[in-house]
C-alpha cells in the first residue's frame, strides 16, 4: 500500500494527473500495478486523506490538488479534530486505567499486543491498534471514555493505516503500546499518563513528517 500510494502521489505532484483529472479505476490500477484491489483502495484513501483527491460515488476518484493539505482528513474528522480529542480523553483515561484496571483488562491488552506483534496484514493490524486504544479507555472504569474512542474508531483506523507509510512506524507503535501497558500493569498513574502522552506525540510527529516529506518532494 505504501508503495502504491507513493507512486500515485508522485504522479499527481509531477503533473501526470492534473487537477480535475479522473484517476484510473481500481480494477485498472490493480492490473497495472499488479496488486490487489484492496491495496489500491487503501492507497486511494491515503490520497484523499492528504487532500489530493476526492471520491465521487458512481463516478470515480478525481484529483483536487497538487499538494497535501495541512490538516489531513480521516473519515468525518480531521487530524486536528482527532488529536485534540485524543489528548483530552486518552491521556487521562490511561491514568485512570492504571488505578482501576482489572486482571481481565490486562490479559486482553497483553493479548492484543501479542497479536499486533505477529500480524503481517496491515488492515488487520490497524483494527487491533484501534481495539487496543478502546480497551485502554474501557479499563479506565469510566464508560464515557470508552464510548468516545468507540465513536472515532473508524477514523483512528484510517489514520493508523495512513501513518504506516513510514516504514518503521508499526514497530515504533508496538513499542509505545508496550510502555503504556507496562505502566498500567504497574499501577503507575503518572507513568501511564506519560506513556500515552508520548505515544500521541509520536503519532502527531509521524503525520507531520509524512506531510512535510510530500512538500519537500514536490519542491525538488
Amino acid at each position: 500500500m505504501e508503495a502504491v500510494l507513493a507512486h500515485l502521489r508522485t504522479a499527481i505532484e509531477s503533473g501526470t494527473y492534473e487537477v480535475g483529472d479522473k484517476l484510473p479505476s481500481e480494477t485498472a490500477l490493480s492490473e497495472e500495478l499488479e496488486v490487489s484491489r484492496s491495496v489500491i483502495r487503501e492507497a486511494l484513501r491515503g490520497l484523499q486523506a492528504l487532500g489530493l483527491t476526492e471520491s465521487k460515488t458512481g463516478k470515480g476518484t478525481f484529483v483536487t490538488a497538487t499538494g497535501p493539505a495541512e490538516n489531513p482528513i480521516f473519515g468525518p474528522y480531521s487530524a486536528r479534530d482527532l488529536f485534540e480529542v485524543r489528548r483530552h480523553v486518552e491521556i487521562p483515561a490511561a491514568g485512570y486505567a492504571a488505578r482501576r484496571r482489572t486482571a481481565d483488562d490486562l490479559d486482553l491488552l497483553a493479548h492484543l499486543l501479542e497479536r499486533m506483534h505477529r500480524e503481517t496484514d496491515n488492515t488487520a493490524w490497524v483494527a487491533l491498534d484501534s481495539l487496543f486504544h478502546i480497551t485502554v479507555a474501557q479499563a479506565s472504569g469510566n464508560p464515557v471514555f470508552g464510548k468516545v474512542i468507540e465513536e472515532i474508531r473508524d477514523a483512528l483506523a484510517k489514520q493508523s493505516s495512513f501513518l504506516n507509510q513510514l516504514g518503521d512506524r508499526r514497530e515504533r507503535s508496538d513499542n509505545e503500546h508496550r510502555r503504556i501497558l507496562t505502566a498500567i500493569a504497574d499501577g503507575s498513574e503518572h507513568e501511564a499518563v506519560a506513556a500515552m502522552s508520548a505515544h500521541l506525540d509520536h503519532v502527531e510527529t509521524a503525520l507531520t513528517t509524512i506531510v512535510s516529506q510530500t512538500k519537500t518532494e514536490r519542491a525538488q
